[in-house]
């Protein structure tokens, strides 16, 4: 069993879809240890429902982001941490990090990149920058961490068609229910060894 640390900052509803694909089978894997830069995130308790150890690493408990960074690669490593998930992780892992982990950091980006990503692009201020600009087709992506943000060799992406009568939370609400099906695919793929990164390109031995 491959054992996964998951990164959250908020409600887990990408958490969750994981740990239901775990318990019901689909992934062969296992969740080590939940980590929020939130103390209030709902996703801790979520992953304490499960048996899961949830773990708050605040950064004003570091001074400096370094210090932050280095407690919660500790933290992975004390867990035996194998493969790493970004669900809703809103901040951005330092080299150190991404450098312990070479194509082993997913994360779920909820546009389809490089099309409203990067510094600033996350939670729902995606949403509303896909409706500002009014285009018509938005979606999710998963991808491999790399040192930059949201730069990373794509695993999966799926398109979602934005309706003229959308606002805010309603696009998000179908961005997130594919969401859920392409994270939990991707870290199944992984897990099952068959994802293989040339250069930007990630392949898929199905």
């Amino acid at each position: 069993m491959m054992r996964i640390g998951v990164l959250i900052s908020g409600s887990g509803t990408n958490l969750q879809a994981l740990i239901d694909s775990i318990e019901s089978g689909d992934i062969p894997g296992e969740i080590a240890v939940v980590i929020s830069n939130r103390r209030t995130a709902y996703g801790l308790e979520r992953a304490r429902m499960h048996g899961i150890p949830a773990k708050s690493i605040l950064r004003k408990d570091y001074n400096s982001d370094h210090a932050f960074n280095i407690a919660i690669l500790e933290t992975l490593r004390r867990y035996d941490v194998e493969l790493v998930v970004l669900a809703g992780y809103l901040s951005i892992l330092s080299p150190d990090v991404v450098k312990a982990y070479p194509n082993r950091i997913i994360n779920i980006h909820p546009s389809l990149i490089p099309a409203f990503c990067g510094k600033g692009y996350y939670g729902e201020r995606v949403h509303r920058a896909v409706l500002d600009y009014g285009v018509k087709v938005t979606g999710a992506t998963v991808h491999f961490v790399d040192e930059g943000t949201d730069t990373g060799p794509i695993i999966l992406q799926q398109a979602v068609m934005v309706m003229d009568d959308d606002d805010v939370h309603s696009l998000a609400q179908r961005v997130l229910e594919v969401e859920h099906r392409l994270l939990c695919r991707a870290v199944k793929l992984f897990i099952e060894g068959k994802l293989t990164v040339q250069g930007r390109k990630v392949i898929i031995k199905e």
